[in-house]
């Protein structure tokens, strides 16, 4: 069955920009931690945060981490997200749990070619899933030892479910390569969710979180998009 990509936001550290902006101070102060809650708790922090930001005093933005559950995303996406190595990942096991029948997910670029190639790529889904089928059961058919091997011929598209956890330094990041319309579009459109989702909860550390464009030129130079002011535009929509 087709699936959609999801990005939800299930955990994070409790008053993130609290944290950040008690790291900063602690830096410079001689006052407790403690001490330092209490001024902080009772002050509006949005212009020290944006401060911080500003100076690239980013080893503060670590203490504030943030859980993803990302649901209905291809192997593939799995392939590109875990490039990102400051990020701890927990990914549904294909060895351990059978694949016996699979969701995928369909590009938009076959989706656009017209029902015929839907049915057609669904088809081939068929019949990947009957070929797993076929070694499971050549393999034992059930458990670790049939699953390991017969996972060798499923696709790409196949849907996996599973936990990323990354602090904010690391998300800014995230954002700037994989909201950038030159990333790949299924990592893309998770990672819009996820800087929608952090912005709501912590909306002074991801202040024009997303694609360089935002706040400077394109360093992707000849191969730019050459979209920034729609980027931008979407930007003061969200």
């Amino acid at each position: 069955m087709q699936v959609t990509s999801k990005a939800e936001l299930i955990r994070y550290t409790p008053n993130p920009e609290e944290a950040v902006a008690l790291a900063a101070k602690l830096c410079y102060s001689s006052e407790s931690p403690s001490e330092l809650m209490e001024k902080i708790a009772a002050s509006d922090t949005t212009k020290f945060i944006r401060m911080l930001k500003k100076m690239g005093h980013l080893s503060t933005f670590e203490h504030a981490s943030f859980t993803f559950a990302l649901t209905g995303v291809s192997r593939a996406l799995l392939a590109q997200i875990t490039r990102h190595r400051i990020a701890s990942f927990s990914v549904r096991s294909q060895r351990y749990v059978s694949e016996g029948d699979f969701n995928y997910v369909i590009p938009p670029s076959i989706k656009v070619l017209g029902t015929d190639a839907i049915v057609k790529f669904e088809g081939q889904m068929r019949q990947m899933l009957a070929w797993y089928g076929e070694w499971q059961q050549a393999l034992g058919g059930k458990g670790e030892s049939a699953n390991e091997d017969a996972r060798f011929v499923l696709p790409n598209a196949c849907e996996t479910n599973m936990l990323v956890t990354m602090n904010a330094r690391e998300l800014l990041h995230f954002f700037e390569l994989r909201c950038c319309n030159r990333a790949q579009w299924e990592i893309r459109g998770v990672a819009w969710q996820m800087q929608r989702a952090v912005k709501k909860v912590a909306p002074n550390l991801f202040a024009d979180a997303g694609p360089k464009c935002l706040v400077a030129a394109c360093p992707e130079g000849v191969k730019s998009c050459g979209k920034a002011k729609e980027v931008k535009s979407r930007m003061k929509n969200e």
